[in-house]
């Protein structure tokens, strides 16, 4: 294993204000169990899961809850034990409304779990290993929340030839993959055999950032004696490092075409958090029930990295946190770059909320779109790109002089012509269907 410099640099990018310092230090601390919880069904990119429990049942630890209910899907289970409340649906963070199971958690959490039989990796074979990451629920947890058994699942034409750890974490304000590369790099050593036996011995290429020095020297110790093709690669410190395509550009040169996927290129690029939780599935059996999220911003009496089980309500995180301070304007669920602005704090977090932002009015710009200007910046941006390639990294609204929606206007355009294609696809089936 070795330690190399990025050779390679997308071009664009851009240096908002970091801002990691305020919970950057802060250890991971397990938050105290709510009196409730809120586990949605639709806790990753693709169709909710099937409610497998409705009002009144008793459900232990790590219980499936929720059925994956499609290709693009994922499982869900119960973070504690407890009795289910009611079965209802309840605003995400992106503001839209899905069946939720409502957790009563249970005073005495020391009955039995219902986590699965630890696996031994080496001897397991590859079937038995992606069953575990599908039945575990793992999906990904830095960004949309790809079902990570798809990912490790490619077409029989296409191979792995590389496994790219994505810990460059390079929104603003968000600390938690930092601090699980620290605190918790054996797991994510684990977690690589796992998968390289699994994608059957790709390269490896760990993508950090060069502000992270320290979790590079725990993570050179975690794999300092790991045989086979391994390098960290330690990337320039430039926004949107943590993009699956700018990142497999600056570690492997290779570009994903329009409208495909990383493994068109060979290579498979999975969050350094989802790949702890790998093996913890296959090891210890556990199902992917809690996340770690950082608590920051202007707003908050004191940033936090928690650890706390899905379906724990803002509300809650920020209390844990010694709740919000005067003043604030806004509340962001992830990033300040990629993440959403959340009306309430009775929305709860999923297996993909990474941040908890609050922001008081010395941090919130009053954004104000005005008259386009001219200038060309954002043509020069996009020039030549598909706008169903935009990634919503949210670069051209922070770069634009005249504080163009730019980026919303990508994310509805895109919406459109998705609708759009649905809507042609029905009308040519009910054509099919009469003749």
């Amino acid at each position: 294993m070795k330690t190399v410099q990025s050779a390679f640099k997308f071009h664009g990018g851009v240096h908002p204000q970091y801002n990691k310092d305020l919970a950057a230090s802060k250890p991971i601390e397990a938050m105290p169990l709510p009196k409730q919880l809120v586990v949605s069904m639709s806790q990753h990119l693709g169709a909710p899961a099937k409610c497998l429990v409705k009002k009144g049942d008793a459900v232990a630890k790590g219980q499936l809850i929720g059925e994956r209910n499609g290709f693009i899907s994922a499982n869900v289970h119960a973070p504690v034990a407890g009795t289910v409340a009611a079965v209802e649906p309840r605003m995400g963070p992106t503001g839209g409304w899905v069946d939720a199971v409502i957790l009563d958690v249970a005073e005495d959490q020391s009955g039995a779990s219902a986590f699965m039989p630890p696996l031994d990796w080496k001897s397991a074979s590859r079937e038995d290993l992606l069953a575990r990451v599908n039945d575990a629920g793992i999906c990904g947890m830095g960004g949309a929340g790809f079902p990570t058994v798809v990912k490790l699942s490619p077409p029989p034409d296409k191979h792995c030839e590389y496994l790219i750890l994505n810990g460059a974490e390079c929104e603003p304000y968000l600390t938690s993959d930092y601090r699980t590369m620290l605190e918790r790099a054996d797991r994510i050593r684990a977690g690589v055999e796992i998968m390289r036996k699994i994608l059957n011995g790709p390269a490896v290429r760990i993508a950090v950032e060069a502000n992270k020095p320290d979790a590079i020297a725990a993570l050179e110790k975690a794999f300092a004696d790991i045989e086979g093709n391994v390098e960290i690669v330690v990337l320039p410190v430039l926004y949107p490092q943590g993009s699956e395509k700018h990142q497999i550009y600056a570690t492997v040169k290779r570009i994903v075409p329009e409208g495909a996927l990383p493994i068109a290129v060979g290579c498979v690029v999975e969050n350094v958090g989802t790949v702890a939780a790998i093996a913890d599935a296959v090891e210890k059996g556990i199902p992917l029930i809690e996340r770690v999220t950082t608590v920051s911003g202007d707003g908050v009496v004191e940033p936090k990295n928690v650890r706390a089980p899905v379906g724990t309500r803002y509300a809650d995180l920020v209390a844990f946190c010694g709740g919000e301070k005067e003043g604030v304007r806004k509340v962001i669920s992830g990033g300040p770059m990629m993440g959403f602005n959340v009306p309430n704090l009775e929305i709860p977090t999923t297996k993909t909320t990474s941040g908890l932002l609050f922001f008081t009015s010395a941090r919130v710009f009053q954004y104000s779109s005005n008259a386009c200007i001219n200038c060309g910046r954002c043509v020069r941006a996009a020039q030549k790109m598909d706008v169903m390639d935009c990634i919503e990294c949210g670069a051209c609204s922070f770069g634009c002089p005249a504080y163009r929606d730019i980026t919303q206007n990508c994310r509805r355009a895109k919406a459109s012509i998705r609708a759009a294609a649905a809507a042609a696809k029905a009308k040519a089936a009910a054509a099919n269907a009469k003749k």
